[in-house]
């Protein structure tokens, strides 16, 4: 693979670095103002200044830079951008995760409905659902994990629906649903069972349900090490009673809901890894300038040895990461998702673990301000520590990887 940017992602990637540089970190402290003001419905949404960014990352260009549509004309939803042109631009994202990806229409769990709704939908879902998310006007929610089963098997799944004449019948629980409190959400992706009898790969189906849908219970929203998250519209738990919606609201066909969520996976795991790689970056800038700025038993702390075999280590492991990133997604390019399953796996499994060690010594370095809100490190750790799970925990990422590796001397 080439190692260089080709000049489309350098003329982004140059423009989104303004961008960042001209309006999202002066909007850090201001989105941070909002959010502890923000009362009553306004907790789950976001704040007025993303709004504002929005605007002007459209004005920009900088918008839905994310969608790799494989199988229309290229741009025809997205940017039409490569894995490999937008991990370097989702990496600039990253630096400022509560900002920068919502404000380029670049967040989850939008992006991942998104994909599924453009490789999968009937054109007449598209007209209803993607169009108004791509242009930013609603918020989508993804209903998978269940609290009484180990969703990291998504064949254990118990949510049911059920077809019933020209129409489809949910019951089940869900919790940990991202952006499902947003007011802006209007559609759920729901993931249940239509098959209990089948293959275990064939019982799942996928199917749209609008968020006003009689019997749709958003019960309440889940903290992530004690954040409610409540910017992006949080994580709820959400209780399906007898949701009737039409049979065409149904994703693809009956007992693909499985391959469907395999294929919404793969790209989200690598938009969390590229994202990954910014925080990362972000952390290091911030111990190199603790480092330099603050003296302790009479030396500055960069004077330290074990603070600049800290920050060593990190640039080793970021570049580690970083390359690692690019090879996946030029293979998700060349060779497809399928192709690149195990370097998918691979960074699932070292990204966030490797950027949570970074964070976890700045945190060390900022001592006291480490932990608490006047720096961005606290949030950031959760945010990496809690993609250990999300997507797949680490030691199902492990498991399948070893068993593919085994495979080859079987």
């Amino acid at each position: 693979m080439d190692f260089a940017f080709d000049t489309r992602t350098e003329e982004l990637r140059a423009r989104l670095l303004a961008f960042l540089d001209e309006h999202v970190y002066p909007a850090e402290p201001v989105f941070d103002e909002q959010r502890e003001q923000a009362e009553g419905e306004a907790r789950w949404s976001a704040p007025p200044v993303v709004e504002d960014l929005k605007a002007e990352a459209r004005r920009q260009g900088l918008w839905n830079l994310f969608l790799v549509n494989q199988h229309s004309l290229p741009g025809e939803h997205g940017a039409g951008l490569t894995n490999l042109q937008y991990a370097p631009l989702a990496e600039l994202t990253g630096r400022s995760p509560h900002l920068a990806p919502p404000a380029t229409n670049c967040a989850a769990p939008d992006t991942g409905n998104m994909e599924v709704l453009s490789e999968f939908g009937t054109p007449a879902q598209r007209k209803e659902w993607l169009e108004p998310l791509l242009a930013g006007e609603i918020r989508s929610a993804f209903a998978m994990t269940e609290p009484d089963v180990a969703s990291s098997d998504a064949t254990n799944i118990e949510t049911r629906i059920v077809r019933d004449g020209d129409s489809y019948v949910i019951n089940g629980r869900k919790w940990y649903i991202s952006g499902a409190m947003n007011p802006k959400c209007a559609i759920f992706i729901v993931m249940g069972k239509t098959d209990p009898a089948a293959d275990r790969h064939r019982q799942q189906s996928q199917i749209l349900v609008p968020r006003d849908t009689p019997g749709i219970e958003v019960r309440r929203g889940m903290r992530v090490f004690g954040y409610d998250d409540g910017d992006h519209g949080g994580h709820a738990e959400v209780v399906f009673h007898d949701v009737r919606v039409p049979a065409e609201n149904l994703i693809g066909e009956e007992g693909g809901g499985f391959a469907i969520a395999q294929a919404r996976l793969g790209p989200g795991r690598i938009h969390h890894c590229m994202r990954l790689i910014g925080m990362a970056e972000r952390a290091v800038e911030l111990m190199c300038r603790r480092a330099a700025g603050r003296t302790a038993f009479g030396k500055p702390l960069a004077a330290q040895g074990v603070v600049q075999e800290w920050i060593a280590e990190a640039r080793v492991e970021i570049e580690q990461l970083r390359l690692l990133v690019l090879k996946t997604a030029w293979l998700m390019d060349t060779v497809g998702n399928q192709g690149a399953h195990t370097e998918i796996q691979a960074i699932k499994i070292a990204t966030p673990a490797g950027v949570q060690r970074i964070l976890d010594r700045a945190i060390q370095l900022h001592g006291a301000g480490g932990v608490g809100q006047d720096f961005p490190l606290a949030s950031l750790w959760a945010a990496a520590r809690t993609l250990r799970l999300a997507d797949g925990p680490d030691e199902v990422h492990k498991r399948s990887l070893a068993r593919r590796e085994l495979k080859k001397y079987a």
